[in-house]
């Protein structure tokens, strides 16, 4: 019985096949949209996490001021290596501090961040050297003028060429390049390649002309310490920054697990959100079912008596009208997926995104439209099904 309503159900939708394809216009749409919202905040959130893990593992990034509080004073290299020397459980502690200046070589020339660190930074950042070398241990102590580019530097000042032992001028600094860092992507929008690194005390003597450092990154030997760490980190810098027992710290630990977290909760609730609107679209679809399967019943109105007097019971007729409402929002649905992934492709290729396929969001968009079809073409199909068949026959 149900296959005989399944095959009506198919010959009903080719009979009337611009119709058809014109009341599933909402499902596909609704399904579409669906799919892409999720598959697209999905690629987002990888491609965040990803930026976030590309930092480092286990890292704390510690700055100056909170919450509004302007600190003291800032922080100085002295800060960093009391907090890597008091501290148990830190794989490094490293200062950091930022100058921009344009990279030129010859007649080319590039506009970069220059980050002044140790070379603890590069362990600690997981970031290896592909060419070339790191800082010695004489050149961070002298702050000598060398330097390792990033990617993108290197390619617009060198292009295919090696440019170690080369000299690079940083605004009216020149200095000799030892390394080349591995290609790193882009973190949090930004182009992580696009840099110039050099020892702290060689920014601090060439670009800032003072002793401060920006923020101190800390590495965590193991995460199950983080917290720990945390504790003690806080309990050193407060010493060493004689705050009172009363008062707060002008400091500010982020925990770049806590980011992350972050991260995957806004990108999880904007994406919901933006299913939800898209989703409005598949009651639009469903309305729309129900009027046309309304209109359907009224145009076969003598069919359904002819079938009610030759002995089709009314569950009969009910089960018919509604498989067809079903096959038909599934098909949109079905459509609609083919839609959503395609538009979904082809956006992450555009923005660089990676592509996160979830079988469960298709399961369920071809469950829902169908479920969309049963609910709202069981109104039109009760109504067939509760027909006379003496009127239906009379009906012209």
């Amino acid at each position: 019985m149900i296959w005989n309503a399944f095959t009506l159900a198919l010959r009903e939708i080719r009979n009337n096949l611009l119709r058809s394809m014109l009341t599933t216009l909402g499902i596909i749409i609704g399904v579409g949209a669906v799919i892409m919202m999720v598959t697209l905040g999905n690629g987002v959130t990888a491609s965040l996490s990803s930026s976030i893990s590309s930092l480092g593992r286990n890292l704390l990034v510690i700055q100056p001021g909170q919450r509004g509080i302007r600190a003291r004073t800032a922080f100085q290299i002295a800060d960093a290596e009391a907090v890597g020397r008091d501290v148990n459980g830190l794989a490094h502690s490293v200062p950091e501090l930022y100058a921009s200046a344009v990279a030129i070589v010859g007649n080319r020339n590039h506009p970069t961040q220059i980050d002044g660190t140790t070379d603890a930074f590069f362990e600690a950042r997981d970031w290896a050297v592909v060419t070339g070398r790191t800082f010695t241990a004489g050149e961070e102590l002298n702050g000598k003028a060398v330097c390792v580019l990033g990617q993108t530097v290197r390619e617009d000042l060198f292009g295919v060429q090696d440019p170690v032992g080369q000299r690079v001028r940083l605004g009216k600094v020149t200095c000799q390049v030892v390394g080349v860092l591995e290609t790193k992507g882009s973190t949090f929008m930004q182009g992580a390649d696009d840099i110039v690194i050099m020892p702290v005390r060689a920014v601090q003597r060439l670009f800032t002309g003072n002793t401060d450092i920006a923020l101190i990154l800390v590495a965590v030997r193991n995460a199950d310490a983080i917290d720990k760490a945390k504790t003690d980190i806080t309990q050193v810098l407060r010493k060493r920054r004689h705050l009172g027992k009363n008062e707060e710290d002008d400091f500010n630990i982020t925990d770049m697990r806590q980011v992350s977290q972050f991260v995957q909760t806004m990108t999880g609730t904007l994406t919901l959100f933006l299913s939800a609107i898209a989703a409005v679209s598949l009651l639009v679809g469903g309305i729309g079912i129900m009027n046309v399967m309304l209109v359907s019943v009224t145009e076969r109105t003598r069919e359904i008596g002819i079938r009610l007097a030759i002995g089709a019971r009314a569950h009969d007729v009910l089960l018919q009208f509604l498989i067809e409402a079903a096959v038909i929002s599934a098909l949109g649905g079905l459509i609609g997926i083919a839609v959503g992934l395609s538009g979904a492709a082809a956006i992450t290729a555009w923005f660089k995104l990676p592509f996160v396929f979830d079988p469960a969001i298709v399961m369920i968009a071809v469950a829902f439209s169908a479920g969309v079809g049963v609910a709202f073409g069981y109104f039109p199909a009760r109504r067939a099904a509760r027909l006379d068949p003496i009127e239906a026959l009379r009906h012209e």
